[in-house]
């Protein structure tokens, strides 16, 4: 690298632009901060004749809340995005458990949306105060007490009072600033497939529990679905090495009927993992999204921990920065690791519970699981309860 090259100076510099990256980079921007985002790969623009991506989220109430204040929301509404208003769980179709928006008084309990779109929507809505850096990666890392210095693959050099790591499951950031992590691979993988399915657009989505794991139904605009299969790892390397026609042969033969004749458009798969990252900061590093957590992905809850991450970190670093004190300090971190980090914890251990309760067939977790369903199917105080935590509202 040059010597002669300049170093840039900015409030907080944040590597990784994907939905929680580019949500904390908006929040920041829109409250005057300057910021640099780093990113590999820049959204494409929208186009309604593409086939839609296969990676999707479901977005509770309390992300679209915020989402909408950001702005971006309003931009997603103009692509493509689907509403549901019921939530279904079950063993056996006979003895379905529903959670309906009514229960919460609200029009909808969420949307399914394309995890691509929400992330281009966040970027349409940046203004001057965000620098990307794009295409780009970091080189090389350090800081000091009171300032981070990222060097990138270009040699350009930023300095900034803080650094937020948002670049995933994998996050290079987490790993230059020493960061270590908890957890484990689990014995299972997830195929997910974009079907064409024989119904117009639903409002429900589902899943179904079985001993090797759930199958799961998220609708999408028109005539489409996005279709989620637990297995065992060798099972569904199997099942995504299938033409589309004949993995939709496969889904017919597993799936509930109330899925209907679907087609396979494309399918593809991912392992599972847990990981859960010792501490949430390192200095003037502070890890968001699955940069600090990744979850079993049973009740697609995952990206909206990330932006619950997103909106306490940007509410106090916008809270330090109007008071003129540094944004970077330790107690500002501590309090952020000291909310977030017990709250992704028992979301994490819940849907771990979920799964081992669900996903075994001796007789005595058979016999809890439907007694489990039974009482949630009866009482309306239970089910009106786990509507809202589903929701985001509790």
């Amino acid at each position: 690298m040059n010597s002669d090259t300049p170093t840039q100076q900015f409030d907080v510099s944040i590597v990784g632009g994907g939905m929680v990256g580019a949500a904390i980079a908006l929040a920041l921007s829109q409250a005057g901060l300057t910021v640099a985002l780093i990113e590999k790969q820049a959204p494409i623009d929208f186009k309604a004749d593409s086939v839609p991506d296969l990676r999707v989220s479901s977005i509770n109430l309390a992300s679209e809340a915020w989402l909408t204040k950001l702005g971006a929301w309003q931009l997603l509404q103009t692509m493509r995005l689907c509403p549901y208003q019921r939530l279904q769980a079950f063993e056996h179709p006979a003895s379905i458990v529903t959670f309906n928006a009514a229960d919460v008084n609200s029009s909808h309990l969420g949307h399914i949306v394309e995890n691509n779109l929400l992330q281009l929507a966040l970027w349409q809505q940046f203004n001057t105060k965000v620098s990307r850096c794009c295409p780009a990666s970091v080189a090389a890392f350090s800081q000091t007490e009171d300032s981070a210095l990222l060097t990138l693959d270009s040699g350009e050099q930023l300095t900034s009072k803080l650094v937020v790591a948002a670049d995933g499951g994998n996050s290079q950031l987490r790993q230059l600033a020493g960061i270590g992590t908890n957890g484990w691979q689990y014995q299972k993988a997830c195929l997910v497939a974009l079907v064409n399915t024989p119904y117009p657009q639903q409002d429900v989505t589902w899943q179904q529990f079985t001993p090797t794991g759930p199958k799961a139904f998220l609708p999408l605009p028109g005539q489409q679905a996005s279709i989620v299969w637990y297995d065992d790892a060798p099972r569904v390397k199997q099942l995504a090495a299938l033409a589309p026609a004949q993995l939709s042969v496969e889904l017919l033969k597993v799936f509930p009927e109330q899925l209907g004749k679907v087609e396979v458009v494309n399918s593809s798969w991912f392992p599972l993992a847990r990981m859960d990252a010792n501490r949430y900061f390192a200095g003037r590093v502070v890890l968001a999204g699955d940069a600090a957590h990744t979850i079993n992905p049973l009740a697609g809850q995952g990206v909206n921990l990330g932006f619950a991450d997103a909106k306490l970190l940007t509410k106090l670093i916008i809270g330090a920065h109007q008071q003129q004190r540094d944004i970077g300090n330790e107690e500002l971190l501590k309090t952020y690791q000291r909310k977030r980090k017990p709250a992704n914890l028992l979301m994490m251990s819940t849907m771990d519970g979920f799964y081992q309760l669900f996903g075994n067939d001796i007789t005595p977790l058979r016999k809890l699981r439907q007694l489990a369903l039974t009482i949630a199917s009866r009482s309306g105080a239970l089910k009106k309860l786990v509507t809202h935590y589903a929701v985001g509202t509790k």
